[in-house]
Formats: structure tokens, C-alpha cells, sequence
């Protein structure tokens, strides 16, 4: 696009199906790789990721030449095959519907990529509904907490 100048910050979390903590440390840098390239092919530039068993936080640039829900939807689909083509867990691999997505100023950068490069030293006192909770307060999200975290039955 010539003549488009942007800089958008977003950070995207998004959770295991029912938050089961099923991301294991044997293959979440393969996992946190592969999102990594999904997001470089299209067109964005990450800046960090990382996460713990039951959800992952990613800081990128984000480009104007697409949308963040096709861009999550390619995120959270093709690491879902990725996932499950591997044979990673047991059973079938899904996330959870939705996403949270917050933007962030430039000069805030550095302190969010020390924040998700810190994920173990935070959830040591906070479990993820807390963080995600926070989130939602601190950027003035209007959510019903009823159906932030609803499980899913797979019956």
C-alpha cells in the first residue's frame, strides 16, 4: 500500500478449549515457531509470544492489509492442524472461541514484551481469569462474566 503509514500495536491472548492446561513444554516453542510464522506470512511483524499451559499472549505490528479477526482466525486455525496433525495431545486439540486483543502506544512496546516474556513470574499469583479479567478492566472492555470463560460441553 504506498502512502500508508501506520503503527499498530496489538497484543492477542487466547485460550485452550475450556482452558485445559494442555500446552506442554515439550512442544510449545515448536507451537509458539509455528504461530510465529503465520503471522510473518501474513505480512505482520511479531515482537513476542509466550504463555502457559492453558493460553498464549502475542505482541505484533500489525499491518493494514488485513483484518484481526481473519488474522486470528489463521492463528488459531492453523496451529489447531498444526497441533493436532503432530499428534501433540490426546484426543483433538482446540482453542476456545474468541480472542482478547489490546493495542498498545510505541513507547508501552518494551514493557508488554517484558510482560509476556514474564508469564511463569506472573501466574505464579494470578491465575489466567484473573489476568484476563484485568485486561478487560484495565482497556474498559464491557463483558459479562457469565460467558468470559463458559465451558464447553463436548457431548
Amino acid at each position: 500500500m504506498s502512502n500508508t503509514y501506520t503503527q499498530i500495536h496489538i497484543q492477542a491472548v487466547f485460550a485452550v478449549q475450556n482452558r485445559e492446561s494442555i500446552i506442554s513444554n515439550s512442544w510449545k516453542d515448536g507451537l509458539y515457531k509455528y504461530i510465529t510464522g503465520i503471522i510473518q506470512t501474513n505480512g505482520h511483524k511479531l515482537l513476542a509470544i509466550n504463555g502457559m499451559p492453558d493460553h498464549v499472549h502475542v505482541l505484533f505490528g500489525m499491518r493494514p492489509t488485513q483484518s484481526l479477526s481473519d488474522l486470528m482466525q489463521d492463528v488459531k486455525g492453523h496451529s489447531s492442524l498444526w497441533i493436532n496433525k503432530n499428534e501433540l495431545v490426546k484426543g483433538k486439540f482446540s482453542w476456545q472461541e474468541g480472542y482478547g486483543a489490546f493495542s498498545y502506544s510505541k513507547s508501552l512496546v518494551p514493557a508488554v514484551i517484558t510482560y509476556i516474556e514474564n508469564q511463569e513470574k506472573h501466574h505464579e499469583k494470578k491465575t489466567f481469569k484473573q489476568e484476563y479479567e484485568e485486561f478487560l478492566d484495565a482497556f474498559e472492555v464491557d463483558y459479562d462474566k457469565r460467558f468470559v470463560f463458559k465451558s464447553v460441553d463436548y457431548s
